[in-house]
């Protein structure tokens, strides 16, 4: 790999030369690559859909929050405020009065300069005051459409749809149905967050479309109705929602952050009803909700009834009885098998969140049923005996937390009936001052705790069987240089997939970041990740477990040349160690030009990326520029090099035209992927046009 490292360096040498300084006017699409960043660095996943996270950003930078009128919980869902930061504001509203300039924030006693720059794209001072409560007449009166067409598609043909007789087609689960496109349809009517009704649709590459079994069109459709704002009645929502609940042990639909780069991020802020508008085909609600309001107290009741996919068995004994072996939560429906499985189960989620809400003290309980129609019965094995068996559990929870002066303690307790399983998190954040911040975060997750959808703070992909402890520091040494470091030790006290005894493991980060101006920002980061794996030295009877240890090397520029070009550069390498394998590395360079012109109505960015790992082993995950609510964070892996080239094109003031188009060279194979997803040759190409039109 010596070629593409020295050119790597070299280039670094010269992006760290000549640097000119300017003012950053594209804030708010910084902030959301690293939120996008974070959720896909933990789950090391490159299809997953984050509309759902990133969309109140979008809206919050073309409404910008009132200081002045906003409430506790509006400020929360920004996302980048702690509790401490969010009381510290209201403290100072209420002792001295109101904001009379956005420069007053920077005499709050825990809001550093990085906070302030976060967050000022999504926030201004105003002496009006915006409308606690919005009727429904007047959201619908005041509200706009939106409505967004997408068509995505590879430039090279797959294995899987690859011409053949229809009897191979019928028999056989190498080939698929639909075509490579992928189709996405989506139109919304909103007012602010008061008031949202639409309709999302769409067909993964290898589906059909208004034939076969997709005689509707569209695999996948989602729509809801939503409303809030009632005094009482808080907000109803009906068809696809999303729930969450305390710290994500007893309940949580989406996505949510855990260990990232941002180590005051480790709370959740729960919302506990919102419409669901993204195209992940599981991890939402589909039935009715309800929130009540009386002072300080809220309850949410909320009913859920919606297929999953799963592969049904009958009984041997009792051929009408059947049992499901395994559930399907690709969302793909290509090929006989997938096809097969489509809404064989009927889920069931009931449940209601009572809380008690008092600026910087709230308390909740809440009680969920889950369940399905049929029992669940997939095969025992050592490390699985403990998962759910069986047609449902009911999850039961309290959660707290409670800021008191620069501390913001909060936690959760909860517990599943299924084995009784117990699984707790406990936390505080607390800020010394402008300079330094930090968090403790403590959890203990039971082998047998059980609930269906969760996102716990863990090192796990689930809240089971994990225990640990974490301690993030954030220090700003100067008004231009600060540090984030976090570790995390953790233990997992029964077996786990592939790993055939009880293991442990640690986590430590530590990132610099020099930031002179709002034009220029540098920062490194060093990750080390210790986990232990069954050994791949093995005599086929006993398998003893080894320590996996991966470390990742970044450097990462982002800077202004002029108001209109922007230069982003990263140079990242990983190394992997084991006793039963050869060391591995590899190293990724990539280099991106955004061009902006103010006078013209057209954005342009460019990509290049050099990359070299010994194996998929060591494969390095980067975020891409893409459409709007179009997530690409590929891995990038073997021998290589890629380019992409984006154009936003805006006219008559109310449509957006985006146009993308990527191309990925292997120097080091002669085919890509295996079985249906299998190209042969050494290049794969994607292609990207969306529009957006509002009304």
């Amino acid at each position: 790999m010596i070629d593409v490292k020295h050119i790597a360096f070299g280039l670094l040498f010269l992006m760290t030369s000549g640097i000119s300084l300017s003012q950053d006017e594209d804030a708010k699409n910084t902030v959301v690559q690293q939120r996008i960043e974070f959720i896909s660095e933990q789950l090391e996943s490159e299809s997953i859909d984050l509309t759902n996270v990133v969309e109140q950003l979008n809206f919050l930078y073309d409404h910008p929050l009132n200081l002045n009128s906003a409430t506790f919980e509006e400020l929360q869902d920004i996302g980048l405020l702690t509790d401490v930061q969010i009381s510290d504001l209201m403290l100072h509203i209420k002792q001295f009065g109101k904001f009379i300039s956005i420069y007053e924030i920077q005499s709050l006693k825990y809001w550093d300069m990085n906070t302030i720059e976060l967050v000022l794209p999504f926030i201004r001072v105003d002496d009006k005051l915006d409308q606690l409560h919005v009727s429904l007449k007047e959201a619908i009166k005041q509200g706009k459409f939106e409505a967004f067409l997408r068509y995505q598609t590879t430039g090279e043909t797959k294995e899987g749809y690859a011409d053949v007789p229809d009897s191979i087609l019928h028999s056989s689960n190498s080939y698929y149905y639909g075509n490579k496109d992928r189709y996405y349809a989506r139109l919304r009517f909103s007012y602010r967050t008061n008031l949202s009704v639409g309709i999302t649709a769409e067909k993964d590459p290898g589906e059909q479309f208004f034939k076969g079994n997709q005689k509707y069109g569209f695999d996948f459709y989602s729509a809801h109705a939503f409303y809030k704002g009632g005094k009482y009645l808080r907000s109803i929502a009906l068809g696809d929602y999303q729930v969450q609940i305390g710290q994500g042990l007893n309940l949580w639909s989406g996505y949510a952050f855990g260990k990232t780069a941002d180590v005051t991020n480790v709370k959740k802020s729960a919302n506990s009803l919102k419409p669901y508008t993204s195209v992940d085909e599981t991890r939402f609600l589909r039935g009715a909700a309800i929130e009540f309001g009386y002072k300080n107290f809220e309850f949410t009741m909320f009913g859920s009834y919606k297929g999953v996919d799963a592969s049904i068995i009958s009984d041997s004994l009792t051929e009408e009885q059947e049992f499901v072996s395994s559930i399907n939560l690709t969302g793909f429906h290509r090929t006989n098998s997938e096809i097969a499985k489509k809404k064989q189960l009927q889920e069931i989620i009931a449940g209601g969140n009572l809380r008690y809400k008092r600026r910087s003290f709230n308390v909740g309980i809440a009680g969920v049923y889950q369940g399905y129609n049929k029992s669940f019965a997939k095969d025992v094995l050592p490390y699985n005996q403990f998962d759910f068996r069986g047609k449902g559990t009911v999850g039961v929870s309290a959660d707290y937390s409670w800021v008191i002066r620069n501390f913001n303690f909060f936690g959760e307790v909860a517990m599943s009936s299924y084995s009784g399983g117990f699984a707790n998190i406990h936390g505080v954040l607390f800020s010394l001052d402008q300079r330094a911040s930090m968090s403790v975060v403590y959890r203990n997750y039971g082998r047998n705790y059980q609930t269906f959808y969760n996102a716990g703070f863990s090192e796990g992909s689930n809240t089971q069987n994990e225990s640990g402890l974490y301690a993030g520091l954030k220090l700003n040494i100067t008004r231009t240089f600060s540090v984030n470091s976090y570790v995390d030790l953790f233990k997992f006290p029964w077996m786990k997939y592939q790993v055939d005894a009880p293991s442990n493991g640690h986590e430590f980060m530590i990132q610099p970041s020099y930031k002179p101006s709002r034009g220029l920002e540098v920062y490194a980061r060093f990750r080390e990740q210790r986990r232990q794996k069954n050994s791949r030295d093995t005599d086929g009877t006993i398998t003893g477990i080894e320590d996996v240890v991966q470390r990742n090397y970044r450097i990462n520029f982002s800077y202004k040349v002029t108001e209109s070009v922007q230069l982003k550069s990263r140079i990242e390498y990983v190394t992997i160690n084991r006793p039963s394998n050869a060391p591995e590395d590899g190293i990724i360079l990539t280099q991106d030009i955004l061009y902006k012109p103010k006078s013209l109505p057209i954005d342009v960015t460019l990509r290049y990326a050099l990359f070299d790992t010994d194996s998929y082993d060591s494969r390095i995950y980067t975020y891409e520029n893409n459409a709007l609510y179009v997530f690409s964070v590929p891995s990038y892996y073997y021998k290589g090099s890629r380019a992409y080239a984006m154009i936003r094109y805006t006219f008559l003031r109310k449509f957006d035209l985006w146009v993308r188009y990527g191309v990925s060279i292997y120097a080091n194979r002669k085919s890509l992927g295996s079985g249906a997803e299998e190209i042969i040759g050494n290049t794969k190409s994607d292609i990207t046009v969306q529009l957006r039109m509002k009304f």
